[in-house]
Formats: C-alpha cells, sequence, structure tokens
C-alpha cells in the first residue's frame, strides 16, 4: 500500500487483520505529523517502508534532494516506530540511475511492482468491482501488487480482494516475507528492473 498514513489506513489495517492477511505500507513522511502512531499500528500486521517525505518526481530531483527527500522519512518512520526502516518504494514508480545510487548509498532496497492494480490511475482510479476482476485475474504466487490504503474504492475492494486470495489458497504478505519464501532467480536478479516483469527472457 502507498501513500499513507492517512484518515482511512485503519480500515485496511482492521481488513487485513480480519482475514490474517499481511502488508507492506510505503509511507510518505510529511503525513506522520497527523497520524504519528499510525506507523507502529502498520507494523502489527506488516512492514513499513520509506516513500519520501513529499511524494515528489525524483527524477527531477538534484542528488541532494533525493537523499533529503529519502533520508528525512527514514529518520522519522525509525522514531515513529523504534525499528529501521530498509524498504524503499520511489513516487510513481518513476527511477533512474541517480535515484537507484541515492537509495543505495542510504542502504535502502527499493520496491516496485508487478501488478498495478489500477486504484489511482488513470484518476479517479478503477471502481471496487474492477480492481477486484483485475487483481483476481493477475494476481500470482510471488505478485507484488500497488495498491492505496486511503482510497474509497480500495476499502471497497479489498474485501473482495482478499476474499478471492483464499478461495485460491493464496494470502497477502509483506515483501521481506515474499523474499524469504520465494526469492527471485538469478535470472531475475540478473534481469534487474526487469526481472519481475517476465521481460527478461
Amino acid at each position: 500500500f502507498d501513500d499513507g498514513p492517512g484518515p482511512a489506513t485503519g480500515v485496511a489495517l482492521g481488513l487485513l487483520s480480519r482475514f490474517g492477511d499481511r502488508a507492506t505500507f510505503f509511507l510518505v513522511g510529511r503525513n506522520l505529523a497527523r497520524w504519528p502512531e499510525t506507523p507502529r499500528a502498520e507494523l502489527k500486521v506488516g512492514a513499513i517502508g520509506d516513500h519520501t517525505w513529499t511524494h515528489p518526481f525524483l527524477t527531477r530531483l538534484a542528488p541532494s534532494e533525493i537523499n533529503a527527500e529519502m533520508e528525512r522519512t527514514r529518520a522519522a518512520l525509525a522514531r515513529a516506530t523504534g525499528a529501521a526502516v530498509r524498504l524503499f518504494r520511489p513516487p510513481y514508480g518513476f527511477r533512474d540511475a541517480v535515484v537507484d545510487r541515492e537509495a543505495s548509498r542510504l542502504g535502502m532496497l527499493q520496491v516496485l511492482w508487478s501488478i498495478d492494480s489500477g486504484d489511482s490511475y488513470p484518476p479517479p482510479g478503477a471502481s471496487a468491482g474492477k480492481i477486484v476482476r483485475t487483481l483476481a485475474r493477475l494476481v500470482r504466487p510471488g505478485s507484488i501488487v500497488l495498491m492505496h490504503e486511503n482510497l474509497r474504492q480500495t476499502l471497497k475492494a479489498l474485501p473482495g480482494v482478499l476474499r478471492d486470495l483464499s478461495e485460491r489458497r493464496l494470502r497477502s504478505v509483506t515483501v521481506p516475507e515474499l523474499l524469504v519464501r520465494d526469492p527471485p532467480s538469478l535470472v531475475q536478479l540478473r534481469a534487474g528492473i526487469n526481472g519481475c516483469t517476465g521481460n527478461h527472457d
């Protein structure tokens, strides 16, 4: 889930708990001022990651600005939770060699996605029903799904998504859990950014 914490994060957490599923939450640092306790609650049902301080297009920034966006958020999340933050997702998935270098300097693991739920783009995002149908059709073991925790249609779709996973004997896990249970192959690692898209053949 991207772009939290926010006013509806608790709904997403409640649904995940009810279904016994877990998730990774990529948080925007400036949102912590309004919801300072939420990251700790998110850790109870998953993992958290850095989604920058202001959610900018990082590829338009100088290296020092990119570093500040990541470092400020990472430090704030560590203060809020008492846990080190090692996961990072660039806003909009926009990254280049400079973003990659700055993330590496901070010891961050960049996490993109293999499936976009369509909940936010193109605006105003897909309907709840379409989100459920899209994910039922596309999700496979090892998929990393992009969703947004504070969008009405996402929260409306989430029970259906989790129910479908359960019916297929799948469940949602955190990115760290996924990497332990289903590590990337050597071919995927060598393919780099294309390793999860199927474009590495």
